[in-house]
């Protein structure tokens, strides 16, 4: 007789995985590969999950980093996080056949930055050196107007007068509660200073993150799934740990560990917003096979924004 299965809580978040960016960028590569046929060629992961990538990658998608190495006349898109004005540049000399795939919130934060440099006004970056979404944000305007910070620190030693005109944008994933301590120094620092609300960062990442918040008051430990670079999955495990609970970033169900839950009730999972829903089917068959596992999905906000794809691409 097989011995009887201990008995695991399993909580999921809600909302988690895809956001709408996600989606939409997705669709758009898919539809491309219906329309013009592979290879379709992708500045950058077109978002940041490696499950997501190798099945465009089967389909017929070449991923590149230098838009040099795309055939003249070829089918680009840029990613999810945007891209800068001198990769459009270089990709328009070359005559490629552009689509563009950038998150309409990621483009709002580059027309800010925009508007506020037309102004006048030296720009303060927040965000992750060498993410894509701040390599493509800082390159939307003059290299000399703008000043990248990861930390309070970086602040503390921004080379601004006090009263110089400065205005602030944000790399759309970060931790709203960080992001929040970063913008309170800037203006008790500076007199003049712009900024979008912080509630403009990203729908999606406060979603997930004020699911998180509710989560871990249940849970003994918390599963994110999403890949090691993705900015928005790293912060919603850090906000698991900041809560408290013991939290985990997995890109799969081959990366958990059994250990992580001896003497523990409850499992919380979530996903980042660039993680597929079958990576979570998969965690979940895993947990099945070693645990009697009663589910509950919580309850969240309902998301139905949708963005409109490219016209040419439509109704394929």
């Amino acid at each position: 007789m097989a011995p009887i299965k201990r008995q695991i809580k399993v909580i999921l978040a809600s909302p988690r995985g895809f956001c709408a960016g996600v989606k939409r960028a997705i669709e758009i590569v898919e539809c491309a590969l219906r329309k013009y046929g592979a290879p379709v060629y992708i500045k950058h992961e077109i978002v940041h999950n490696k499950y997501v990538v190798n099945f465009l990658k089967d389909k017929g998608v070449v991923f590149i980093d230098d838009i040099d190495s795309i055939p003249d006349g070829a089918v680009v898109i840029f990613s999810a996080h945007g891209v800068s004005k001198k990769v459009e540049e270089d990709a328009r000399y070359k005559g490629l056949y552009i689509l563009d795939a950038t998150c309409p919130l990621v483009k709002k934060v580059h027309n800010e930055a925009q508007k506020y440099v037309a102004e006048g006004r030296k720009l303060v970056l927040i965000g992750h050196k060498n993410h894509p979404e701040i390599e493509g944000t800082s390159g939307r305007v003059a290299a000399d107007q703008v000043v990248l910070v990861e930390n309070l620190e970086q602040i503390e030693n921004l080379p601004f007068k006090s009263d110089e005109k400065l205005a602030y944008v944000t790399q759309t994933t970060l931790s709203i509660d960080d992001t929040k301590n970063l913008v309170n120094t800037l203006y008790k620092r500076y007199a003049d200073i712009d900024g979008p609300a912080l509630k403009d960062i990203c729908y999606a990442t406060q979603n997930r993150q004020d699911a998180i918040r509710e989560l871990t008051k249940y849970i003994d430990v918390l599963l994110v799934i999403g890949a090691t670079n993705s900015s928005n999955s790293n912060r919603l495990r850090d906000l698991g740990a900041s809560q408290g609970v013991t939290s985990y970033l997995i890109a799969d169900e081959t990366q958990i560990n059994l250990d992580w839950f001896k003497d523990k009730q409850v499992i919380g999972i979530t996903a980042g917003a660039s993680a597929p829903e079958i990576l979570l089917k998969q965690v979940l068959d895993l947990l099945s096979t070693y645990y009697q596992t009663v589910i509950e999905e919580m309850n969240g906000v309902v998301e139905n924004l949708k963005f409109k794809i490219p016209r040419e691409l439509e109704n394929l």
